[in-house]
């Protein structure tokens, strides 16, 4: 029915687009983009109010789509102050070529459509009768916009902006061209004008929003849609979703749940607003509240794979898990998700053989599908290296992969020849591998130098929240310590290695050396790193995942966090280090060569060793070595070093096997050198030299 409505309009019967339109809009009253054509419809026929009332309601379905603003600036700038009400604008253009307005409303209108050839076309008309004026330069810099010509847009719109400064289309389209541009201050700045001066533009506020939270203010962008939410008109199920997603970008959990808990129940097939209600309950520790509203939404909609997946994701146990993929598969029996979330949970309990046999459905039902074909080759891998080698060069032979594929499938070949017990050759393979990527990854932080001098513990006074920082250098696998944290600890975080990393002190590079060379005090670090808790969701207690350590840190914990402990991940040095080559690290380390890597290595655990042997903060070390395929004693001694209990995980939470404890030994030969340079520091840490 799109199709159709477009294709009428194109052709000029915009009567019949009309009525298409308008049949459409009624069989799907909550659809954006119904609402969307119905206003380029009505704006072809000259009903430019109906248009711009179809608009925003279609804004209001959809508050933060760009595009849909995008359009609304269009009609204005169309609309200009002329009134065109019922009548055929082409008919208009026809019996007085001088109608400059109606050729800027069609040029619009072409826009909307994404018909840019018709809207250049009638441009250029509308330039004989008056190239200079302001709507149209308006006009020419929103079709540079659609055409990617970002830079003319901007010039040509501040232009028209200048020669019109009151007038509000330049100024409102120029938001786009500012916003296209990257320049999300000053797309805010225009809007706002538009918005003080056009009172019905209200949901123009959305877009607002939309730029505040892009600039990194989440709390101010849901409190610019309080007056949207108080209007029940303007109160609709997307903005409510949209302030609660802000809302929990800001870490007001509290105000977003109610606001979720609304959108979930007007629309619960709605997957954005089913995975932000998920991490809202996650993050308040609301397990048993997300069973009861998940359940009573599948009582009403067992038909929505997002519901399931999100009622997995608060299973009270593995044995619950098994009833849900049951009931699911009964429920849905065609449906691809309820076998993915089978194969995850066979993972989960390490039931490795079941998980194939549910891969081999899921690539029966999908040709194609990459995590179930991803499975069946970790399998071949296992049980037939030779095999899995040669069907790997045969896949990285034909190309056409994403990097990500291409990167895990050359980890595997070498897994592949190290099963083979070819030490030589999975040492090449490593080493060759991380050439390839090496731009793409983190310089190696420079460490700092041992220190004597340092400042006099600060004691708690019993009223500090508790605070826990956990840390591992790469190969320990600090990972699957966070991995048990994330699924059983509200508190834990580790968001420094996402997209939505906090911008403290503590995620910088250069912090440890600032702290070492008294650049940068203490106190400094300690402020920008509780200013940033609340927007991460944390009022009180925090487990915090840091990038890495560096004992210029010591000072922090000493002079202003005393209550604070350091929980660290700890390996066999040499064990640590050929994890790194074969896996690389949840902090994505550069790795120039594998003597490169044990040298930095080697100072990084020398720190870990001063702290220990001079227990210079308060401190546990969890020793990965003979549990580190154990969920179960990762928990254990995790939560000892806490000072909490912690669930049971699933026996398969750690999901692939990893090189076993004391491998390193196998590798004595074509990496000697590189062990020679741990074995000091191995030494230090209780581990044997051979």
């Amino acid at each position: 029915m799109q199709q159709q409505i477009l294709e009428a309009l194109t052709r000029g019967a915009n009567s019949d687009a009309l009525a298409t339109a308008r049949d459409f809009v009624a069989t799907n009253p909550d659809d954006p983009q119904a609402h969307r054509l119905l206003a380029l419809a009505a704006g072809a026929t000259g009903d430019v109010a109906a248009a711009q009332a179809s608009i925003d309601r279609a804004i209001a379905l959809a508050p933060d789509d760009a595009d849909l603003h995008f359009q609304r600036a269009g009609l204005l700038v169309g609309a200009g102050q002329v009134d065109v009400a019922h009548e055929a604008l082409r008919a208009t253009v026809e019996l007085d070529p001088n109608q400059l307005r109606a050729y800027i409303l069609q040029a619009q209108l072409a826009i909307g459509r994404n018909d840019l050839d018709e809207a250049a076309r009638l441009a250029r008309l509308a330039a004989r009768i008056d190239e200079e004026h302001p709507l149209l330069r308006t006009v020419e810099g929103m079709l540079a916009l659609r055409a990617g010509a970002v830079d003319k847009a901007v010039a040509v719109l501040s232009q028209a902006a200048e020669r019109a400064p009151d007038d509000l289309q330049p100024r409102y389209a120029l938001g786009f061209a500012y916003m296209a541009k990257g320049h999300l201050a000053f797309a805010e700045q225009a809007f706002r004008s538009v918005l003080a001066k056009l009172p019905d533009a209200g949901m123009l506020r959305a877009m607002i929003a939309e730029l505040l939270w892009r600039q990194g203010h989440a709390a101010a962008a849901a409190d610019e849609l309080a007056p949207l939410l108080a209007d029940p008109a303007t109160a609709t199920t997307a903005l409510r979703r949209f302030a609660g997603e802000l809302n929990l970008a800001a870490g007001r959990n509290e105000r977003a749940l109610p606001l979720l808990q609304g959108a979930l129940a007007d629309n619960p097939g709605d997957q954005r607003t089913v995975s932000a209600l998920t991490e809202a309950w996650r993050r308040m520790g609301l397990a048993q509240d997300a069973r009861r509203t998940l359940d009573l939404a599948l009582a009403t909609s067992p038909d929505i794979d997002a519901l399931w997946h999100a009622r997995m994701v608060f299973m009270s146990d593995l044995d619950e898990g098994d009833a849900l993929v049951a009931r699911w598969r009964e429920t849905l029996p065609a449906s691809l998700a309820a076998l993915e979330a089978e194969m995850t949970l066979h993972l989960s309990n390490a039931r490795s053989d079941e998980a194939e046999n549910v891969a081999r459905a899921i690539a029966e039902l999908a040709p194609g599908h990459e995590h179930a074909g991803l499975r069946l080759l970790l399998g071949e891998v296992r049980r037939a290296p030779k095999d899995a080698i040669a069907r790997i060069e045969e896949m990285l032979l034909q190309g056409g992969l994403a990097p990500q594929r291409q990167q895990l499938l050359h980890e595997w070949r070498a897994l592949a020849f190290d099963a083979l017990d070819q030490p030589e050759s999975t040492v090449a393979l490593w080493t060759a591998q991380h050439r390839v990527v090496m731009d793409e990854r983190l310089p190696l932080p420079e460490l700092t130098a041992p220190r004597t001098d340092w400042p006099e513990r600060a004691q708690p006074t019993g009223k500090e929240a508790p605070v826990a920082f956990l840390v591992g250098a790469p190969g320990s696998l600090v990972e699957r310590l966070a991995a048990i944290l994330s699924g059983s600890l509200a508190t834990f975080r580790g968001d420094r290695f996402g997209p939505s990393a906090p911008p403290d002190a503590l995620q910088h590079y250069s912090t440890p050396l600032r702290l070492a060379s008294r650049e940068l005090s203490p106190g400094n670090v300690a402020s920008s790193w509780q200013m940033a808790l609340p927007a991460r969701g944390i009022k009180a207690d925090v487990v915090d995942w840091l990038l890495w350590w560096d004992n210029a840190l010591v000072a922090l914990l000493r002079d202003q966090l005393p209550q604070a402990r350091l929980v660290v991940a700890l390996r066999d040095p040499r064990d640590m280090l050929l994890d790194w080559l074969a896996f690389g690290a949840a902090t994505p380390m550069r790795i120039e060569s594998p003597r490169l890597a044990a040298e930095w290595l080697a100072a990084s655990l020398v720190q870990v060793a001063d702290l220990h042997e001079q227990d210079l903060v308060p401190h546990r070390l969890v020793r990965m070595d003979d549990i580190a395929d154990k969920p179960r004693a990762v928990a254990g001694l995790l939560g000892d070093a806490l000072g909490i209990s912690l669930p049971t995980p699933p026996p398969g939470l750690f999901g692939t096997d990893r090189l076993p404890a004391g491998r390193w030994r196998s590798y004595a030969g074509p990496l000697a050198g590189e062990f020679a340079i741990l074995q000091p520091v191995a030494r230090r840490l209780g581990y044997p030299e051979s």
